[in-house]
């Protein structure tokens, strides 16, 4: 009877303990997308900046620096030394540089909202959705094609920034959203990212709000769980007539990789892994064969640009780069070399818009 009695004390600390380490590797973050990191300045120029050498701080490209007294967005790598690395300071759009700052080097290479960003025209505007209204920002255009812009992990809309000059000269409307959990968007019941499982339903209601105010078809782009979402809503939304295109970058299409990299990331002990997979999966909050069925080949039926590269530390480009050759007559892989995940703009940002300028115009 003891024996029994201390397997079941046993069995409900493992319990316990995976439940724990699946809510900390699906807590949302606000901290940054993956790939950010708090770096130190050793120095800055009205040109240049220099910080502590890393592998993150030394990545190719365009990268934002962000703190709770500055935001700049830094350019390609300059030079290097054994502890330093010093970059193109390619403008302060808040506070100032200098060696006291301390930040985040984020792939969120933009803050604001798009006129304080980007100088773009724009309007708040608020989609009815499932949990509560969702805070939007809408971007004119004259064209009937619209897009609906989806950020990823631990981003906000601000990760749309970047793209939103490309998707504008082409004079599409876009919708940049919002969705549960997000900052003024409504908390879901259990306070948990499900890796784009019960989010795409957001998006749904972004599909819906588009249709109803004029949109002929939709391209849906989404990075990261945002991207994972598109797939969702072009599978299974009522209005999945109405897309015409996907944009995916860096789509999470492994759900149990992606949650043990997260974990690993929040610092969820090795031991724990098996145990937050089962609990992930008991307590109902993770796909399981949905993700499966919605990003098989036969279910992709629309002309999709998939952007994604090998270094991508989080959502494993294996499935991405199988997708691709497994519907070659409706997908095109843009493969993008040393960039992690939904960080495929920064490593090549004229390379990147240009992709999907080419993907968009026969859309139009």
């Amino acid at each position: 009877m003891l024996a029994g009695a201390a397997a079941g004390t046993v069995g409900l600390a493992a319990l316990a303990a995976g439940r724990h380490a699946s809510s900390v590797a699906l807590r949302p973050l606000r901290t940054g997308p993956p790939g950010s990191e708090q770096v130190v300045v050793h120095d800055a120029t009205p040109d240049t900046v220099t910080l502590a050498r890393t592998p993150v701080s030394t990545r190719p490209g365009t990268y934002g620096l962000t703190g709770t007294t500055c935001h700049a967005v830094l350019g390609d790598v300059l030079s290097t030394t054994d502890d330093a690395v010093t970059r193109r300071l390619t403008r302060v759009d808040r506070g100032t540089l200098d060696r006291r700052t301390r930040g985040v080097f984020t792939p969120q290479a933009y803050t604001g909202d798009p006129r304080s960003a980007r100088d773009l025209d724009y309007r708040d505007v608020t989609v009815p959705g499932d949990l509560g209204p969702l805070p939007c920002w809408m971007l004119p255009g004259v064209r009937k094609v619209w897009v609906v812009a989806v950020h990823g992990l631990g981003a906000t809309r601000e990760q749309t920034l970047a793209l939103l000059p490309t998707l504008c000269a082409l004079h599409l409307p876009v919708l940049s959203v919002s969705y549960r959990n997000d900052p003024a968007a409504p908390r879901s019941p259990d306070h948990l990212g499900h890796l784009g499982d019960t989010e795409w339903h957001d998006l749904d209601a972004a599909l819906r709000f588009a249709v109803e105010h004029g949109a002929r078809q939709v391209v849906v782009v989404g990075w990261s769980v945002g991207a994972t979402m598109a797939l969702y809503a072009a599978h299974r939304s009522p209005l999945r007539g109405a897309v015409g295109g996907l944009v995916l970058d860096s789509p999470v299409l492994d759900w149990e990789t992606t949650l043990r990299r997260l974990a690993v990331r929040r610092g969820v002990p090795a031991a724990l892994l098996p145990l937050l997979l089962r609990a992930a999966e008991g307590r109902g909050v993770l796909p399981g064969d949905r993700l499966r069925r919605a990003s098989r080949p036969e279910a992709l039926f629309v002309p999709t640009l998939l952007v994604h590269g090998p270094d991508d530390t989080v959502a494993p480009w294996d499935r991405t780069r199988a997708l691709a050759r497994d519907r070659a007559d409706l997908a095109t892989l843009y493969r993008v070399p040393g960039a992690d995940h939904a960080a495929m703009w920064n490593a090549d940002p004229d390379g990147y818009e240009e992709q999907v300028r080419r993907f968009l115009v026969p859309l139009l």
